[in-house]
């Protein structure tokens, strides 16, 4: 018996064995076949002076025009550079304040008032970004909103939070922060849930106070947990969230607020440049392909799992 033959019968004998949970995960599998590969044929386009009326198989082949012509437009850095910054804003301050939320509501001991605080820091996620940004507007606007009141109320001159292009990053990033980093926590906190107690108690014993347990008990029990979302994160770098920035822009910040996301919608949606807007989508996720790629090598080079 060929190798290729019994591998092919462990192969099926595996699935046998564990077929409910094949089964189990068949939508799964069926949703990223269906929604994720699929339309990948989609790329197709970018290489095409595509037209909705030839569709893609009639419609004529341009090679890397749209490419060329997206790298050569002086656009293609203002976006970079807004994308760029945004996300690495997010990274730096987003990213680490779910990690100390988690380890703070772990320290909670009152299991009713853990439960409370779990539920406000939670509830924010599941508001839209139209009910965010319009609390934002209420707060921050010049001529009505509350801190700009305030500052009047003190003598204090009022700021222009939302027409100065220098607080827009700010606001996003701060935005982000309230909205999610509560529901961030919840992956957080359940690996802290499979850290073994006995570590904490033997800790105790020799004499180790609670911060010396979270350093060198908490954090690292959930090591393997942030280096898989840092990677994760890191490859959605070129993403920026489409909705909470195109509800946030106005004429005033469009130097600093133009993301490839509003650059794609209003090309390929509003001007009907299809091709062209699908080789900026195509650009993105080229990039976060290689830098998944790349952050996963080095994670394992420094000894951890990584994502695969």
């Amino acid at each position: 018996m060929s190798q290729a033959t019994e591998r092919r019968r462990s192969i099926w004998k595996g699935v046998k064995r564990d077929r409910f949970l094949y089964l189990l995960a068949l939508p799964g599998i069926v949703f990223f076949i269906l929604f994720k590969y699929v339309p990948m044929w989609g790329i197709l386009i970018s290489f095409q002076d595509y037209s909705p009326y030839q569709g893609m198989w009639a419609s004529p082949w341009i090679g890397f025009e749209h490419y060329i012509r997206f790298f050569s437009n002086p656009d293609f850095l203002i976006l970079f550079r807004n994308t760029m910054a945004i996300n690495l804003l997010s990274l730096i301050f987003f990213f680490p304040l779910p990690i100390l939320l988690s380890v703070m509501m772990n320290e909670l001991r009152g299991n009713k008032f853990r439960k409370t605080i779990q539920s406000i820091v939670y509830l924010p996620h599941f508001l839209s970004w139209v009910i965010i940004v319009g609390i934002t507007f209420l707060l921050l606007s010049t001529g009505e909103g509350i801190v700009n009141q305030l500052l009047v109320a003190a003598g204090l001159n009022k700021i222009d939070f939302l027409t100065n292009p220098n607080y827009f990053w700010v606001l996003l990033t701060v935005q982000s922060i309230w909205k999610d980093a509560g529901w961030g926590t919840v992956l957080f906190l359940a690996a802290m849930a499979g850290i073994d107690p006995q570590l904490n108690e033997a800790a105790k014993i020799d004499g180790a106070g609670r911060l010396r347990q979270i350093w060198h008990i908490t954090l690292p029990g959930i090591r393997s947990v942030v280096i898989i979302l840092l990677i994760l994160r890191i490859g959605h770098i070129m993403d920026v969230g489409f909705e909470q920035v195109f509800l946030m822009m106005n004429g005033a910040v469009s130097e600093v607020a133009d993301v490839f996301d509003t650059y794609v919608y209003r090309l390929g949606i509003k001007q009907g440049q299809l091709s062209f807007s699908t080789a900026v989508g195509v650009f993105k996720s080229l990039v976060g392909l290689i830098l998944v790629i790349g952050a996963n090598k080095l994670a394992k080079k420094f000894g951890e799992d990584g994502v695969y």
